[in-house]
């Protein structure tokens, strides 16, 4: 398969409120808004991150599976987890639904949950211990 894009369009109920979240707390931009539909984009890194929002009542949401999103934690990959801690949980008041701390699997990291409920995990790779450091396939344990 030969991907042109990948990225998750999460199911809400109200789409413009999560669309500000992201933009106001994750750096993410209006590519496309509807009353039902938004994509957003962060042009960070080489090539730059998107997430969607979708009404999850839309007719095009197949019958039976227009469910607001549940089970999903969205990984945000940052250089500093603790300055980021301190932007959003201590600045900006966001609650942490764990707070930061350092894993033996090779993150430094804390949770956050957005308007409708979703995780966002912002994490920072650190070195892993001797248990986990082998687990790394590429060799960055």
């Amino acid at each position: 398969m030969n991907m042109q894009s990948f990225y998750p369009v999460i199911m809400t109920d109200d789409p413009q409120r999560l669309s500000a979240f992201y933009q106001e707390y994750f750096g993410f931009s209006l590519t496309f808004s509807t009353d039902w539909y938004v994509s957003l984009r962060n042009e960070s890194g080489s090539q730059g991150f998107e997430l969607a929002l979708l009404a999850s009542g839309h007719p095009t949401v197949p019958k039976g599976f227009g469910f607001n999103a549940r089970g999903v934690i969205l990984n945000v990959e940052v250089e500093d987890a603790a300055a980021e801690y301190r932007r959003l949980v201590e600045e900006a008041g966001i609650r942490p639904i764990l707070a930061l701390r350092d894993e033996e699997f090779g993150q430094r990291h804390f949770i956050v949950s957005d308007p409708a409920g979703n995780l966002v995990d912002v994490i920072q790779n650190i070195e892993a211990s001797a248990e986990f450091a082998d687990s790394y396939r590429d060799g960055t344990g």
